[in-house]
């Protein structure tokens, strides 16, 4: 009896926090107009108010939306690193913290594989009419690619891996794929590669007329990475709080 009474309270429980999440919050939507803003000041500075490069012409314009998304493509694995040791840290002594952890490391998993393909098209598409090539295995392109490689590997497991242990393997897979990201962004200075030198605190120093469309493309892309991660966040762990429910509610049934 006390059971069942246990049962049907975490469900009204479950049944309250999941109606208060259908609720878009104001701030939800302050934030996505602040961001949709920004991203409409960047696009007009990148497109049209920066000056023109004068070796490569308006290709150059590439690079406002190439850069920010490589950054942003190496961030988010550690993020999904120190979600996924968190995860194992609490898995046998607290469960509810590391299941909120495991959905971090998921969201933060397929955001680095979105930024990372956004990197490398939009690399493929500046590199055919500058370099005369679509690809070349020098070392920044090769640590990048696979940096992705990796993480589409870690979203592969999760989704088709059928034993009960596929969080933990996932989260020791995240370790090896947080030692590339150092090689990814090393590897201009490590090797002569087929990319310049740093354009920023290098010999090849970006011009300051190009600042201001690359910060705010930057800031732009860096809060819309922001703002889908918390919104997928939320809908990972109403899907965990979904999938207990169905258990609880099927170990109710066996019971009764």
């Amino acid at each position: 009896m006390s059971t069942t009474a246990n049962a049907a309270q975490h469900r009204e429980a479950s049944g309250a926090a999941m109606a208060s999440s259908h609720r878009i919050p104001p701030l939800a939507i302050v934030s996505f107009l602040v961001t949709l803003g920004v991203l409409a000041y960047a696009t007009w500075l990148a497109l049209i108010s920066a000056p023109t490069e004068a070796t490569m012409g308006d290709i150059q314009r590439i690079f406002y939306y190439h850069v920010p998304s490589n950054i942003i493509a190496e961030i988010f694995p550690y993020i999904n690193f120190v979600a996924s040791g968190v995860y194992l840290y609490y898995r046998q002594k607290n469960p509810g913290r590391a299941m909120a952890a495991d959905a971090l490391a998921l969201v933060s998993a397929e955001l680095t594989v979105v930024f990372c393909s956004i990197g490398l098209v939009s690399g493929m598409l500046w590199a055919r009419p500058v370099w005369g090539i679509w690809w070349t295995w020098d070392a920044r392109l090769t640590s990048f690619f696979l940096l992705w490689l990796l993480y589409v590997s870690y979203l592969l497991l999760r989704k088709l891996s059928s034993t009960g242990q596929t969080q933990t393997l996932a989260a020791i897979l995240s370790i090896f794929a947080a030692v590339d990201v150092p090689i990814v962004f090393m590897s201009i200075r490590w090797w002569r590669t087929q990319h310049p030198a740093p354009v920023f605190g290098g010999d090849g120093d970006l011009d300051p007329a190009f600042y201001p469309a690359f910060i705010w493309c930057s800031l732009g892309w860096c809060l819309w990475a922001a703002f889908v991660c918390v919104v997928r966040y939320k809908l990972e762990r109403r899907r965990q709080m979904n999938r207990e429910q169905a258990a609880l509610d099927v170990l109710e049934g066996g019971r009764a």
